[in-house]
């Protein structure tokens, strides 16, 4: 019953399940504008009929999105009140360009491809598909903007116990903004692309839309397969910038703890108490990712107070998992994408049931490396910027702590079970609008309307 822990998690439940509805819609748009340029160039109506399931799928992820997105907004105003008074001047921007470049963007054309098929021309619906896409990349960005420059503060400076914008671009385009839309764009694009494989594997192990099924995961394995080599020039990109600008988070991240070269490693285990770190890895490897030498020094965390690390265990277990995901889906990838060159996929049973599950693979491993960035950055709320003279906001100092816990634990009970029947109704849309595949006769008696 602690303010403090409980305001922690209900907002680490909302922003995680909130963020797993996320990747679908935006890695699914990619899918969408796919299949409907088949259908631009084909004019075919069973190209249509494949089109137009996905612009389904999308649709019903994307308003599960925004109700979920909704309440993280609420809680700025209410259990984080203390934060927002203090990032109100940062925040408003961000926040306000989200909602009108990127949110009435996405929304206004998604309204045309839900609605407007057989009411503007075939080209203006075509690229319609390609703007609700750039509307949920430039989604993604704005909020990656915000949240990033909670990571390395800039563009600031702290009047009356407030934090003030004095450069728009230095806080926005701050060190780890693009570092890590590349991260997350690249990661929600893969998931996109294992759930088309998945819809795709299921018609083809139930012998449904063969055609359709054989598509998509044509489609999907390739989006799938081109992010995860993809992913090692992302990842790599962000933890550099992890390395120069929270060395403390990376130290955490690698179990380092004496000051040197830092390790590079797979899997292990921190032994806390004993200060150290039992683990397969390579010695002064992630300073060679950085440097391009072995011999780099790294603050240890010995060095660090302990006051000022972050729940080392949990960070360091997150980030590796997370790397085993992401080695796990480059393998699975080259794996089906070869078979599937062959045309062989669909004898392999097996494999097809798999994949009908694969998709949540990279789910798991958003949820990782969401987990590694945001427990790894604590107790720092909004991290210190030594170069500003800033010395950070704690976590604990920016909660509302006149929030009673009684209050608290009934908001996650609630959000609980509001979540879950959300969930289920989500799911039996979905699972519908999959069962059903594509409707050719539909769409052709939509076309002649």
């Amino acid at each position: 019953m602690d303010v403090v822990a409980l305001s922690k998690f209900q907002f680490a439940f909302t922003v995680m399940y909130h963020f797993f509805f996320v990747p679908i819609s935006i890695g699914l748009g990619l899918v969408t504008v796919l299949f409907e340029r088949k259908y631009y160039k084909s004019g075919d109506p069973a190209d249509r009929a494949m089109s137009e399931l996905w612009i389904k799928i999308f649709a019903a992820t994307f308003a599960i999105g925004v109700a979920t997105g909704v309440t993280m907004e609420f809680a700025f105003g209410t259990n984080w009140a203390t934060y927002s008074r203090f990032v109100g001047d940062i925040f408003g921007a961000p926040l306000a360009a989200e909602g009108l470049f990127a949110f009435f963007l996405e929304s206004t054309f998604l309204g045309v491809l839900i609605f407007g098929r057989n009411k503007v021309s075939k080209k203006f619906y075509y690229v319609s598909t390609w703007l609700v896409w750039l509307g949920s990349l430039l989604s993604a960005l704005w909020i990656i903007i915000a949240n990033s420059w909670m990571q390395t503060p800039t563009g600031f400076k702290v009047e009356d116990g407030k934090a003030v914008l004095t450069n728009f671009f230095a806080a926005g385009f701050n060190p780890s903004t693009l570092p890590r839309y590349a991260h997350t764009i690249n990661a929600v694009l893969i998931t996109g692309g294992m759930m088309c494989v998945a819809i795709g594997a299921h018609h083809l192990l139930k012998g449904t839309h063969k055609e359709f099924g054989r598509r998509s995961v044509s489609y999907g394995i390739v989006i799938a397969l081109v992010g995860s080599l993809a992913m090692a020039a992302t990842g790599h990109f962000q933890a550099v910038e992890v390395m120069n600008y929270q060395p403390v988070k990376m130290a955490a991240m690698e179990g380092h703890w004496e000051t040197g070269p830092m390790p590079l490693g797979l899997v292990g285990f921190v032994d806390v108490a004993n200060q150290k770190t039992v683990a397969i890895e390579i010695p002064g490897g992630a300073s060679f990712l950085d440097s391009f030498t072995f011999t780099k020094s790294f603050p240890g965390l010995k060095e660090i107070p302990a006051d000022v690390q972050p729940p080392i265990q949990v960070t360091y277990q997150s980030y590796h998992f997370m790397i085993v995901v992401f080695l796990m889906l480059v393998l699975v990838t080259l794996w089906v994408w070869w078979i599937n060159r062959t045309g062989k996929l669909e004898q392999h049973k097996g494999l097809l049931r798999f994949l009908v599950w694969a998709w949540l693979l990279p789910e798991l491993g958003i949820q990782l490396g969401w987990m590694a960035a945001e427990i790894g950055r604590q107790p720092w709320i909004v991290s210190p910027s030594p170069a500003i003279g800033f010395a950070g906001l704690r976590t604990v100092d920016a909660i509302s702590k006149v929030v009673p816990a009684g209050q608290l634990l009934l908001t996650i009970v609630l959000f609980f079970t509001i979540y879950a029947v959300l969930f289920v109704g989500w799911a039996r849309v979905v699972l519908n609008i999959i069962k059903k595949g594509p409707s050719v006769a539909a769409a052709s008696s939509s076309a002649s309307a």
